[in-house]
């Protein structure tokens, strides 16, 4: 799946036009000048680098043959992408985490004893974290990414993991 630029576009432009909204309520007049002066930049390159996230086209998530990829984050020019092999997947995992927003995700449950991979839960503490952040999902999704700045085709995304991965379930838990 790759980035929708009309999805990002718009929410891009509810961001930009908060940030602007913050940067008014910070430069009120009776603030002193070079307070004024300080905000205004770091409000534009703010702007900016969520804009070229939002439609700049790279792959936020793929699912073929070999297995998951999740794409990383679109503005770093090391991307942190992440591979999971399709034979240590056991279900693909969709939630909401729901705090002050309302936030779609997509996980990956898998087996036990897989390899651990960069950017997974790791450790103890990672679980407990997690299990407090969203009881609601499964043990076993060890590896998760938001649905942010892009938008997740679910159809295509069944499709997907039934032509490459039979036996695999994808899993809503809302």
């Amino acid at each position: 799946m790759h980035r929708d630029p009309s999805h990002g576009t718009q929410r891009t432009v509810t961001i930009i036009l908060f940030a602007l909204g913050a940067v008014g309520a910070v430069t009120l007049p009776d603030k002193p000048l070079y307070a004024r002066i300080l905000v205004l930049p770091f409000a534009v390159v703010g702007g900016l680098f969520t804009a070229y996230s939002a439609i700049n086209g790279k792959v936020a998530l793929r699912v073929d043959e070999t297995g998951v990829l999740f794409g990383g984050n679109p503005a770093l020019r090391r991307s942190g992408a992440v591979h999971v092999p399709r034979q240590d997947i056991t279900a693909v995992v969709l939630w909401r985490q729901h705090s002050a927003a309302s936030i779609p995700y997509i996980g990956l449950a898998r087996h036990e004893g897989a390899p651990a991979v960069p950017g997974g839960i790791r450790g103890p503490a990672g679980r407990v974290t997690m299990r407090a952040l969203a009881p609601h999902l499964p043990a076993d999704v060890d590896i998760f990414r938001p649905e942010s700045g892009w938008r997740l085709g679910r159809e295509r995304l069944g499709a997907a993991v039934t032509r490459f991965a039979p036996g695999v379930a994808v899993v809503d838990i809302g």
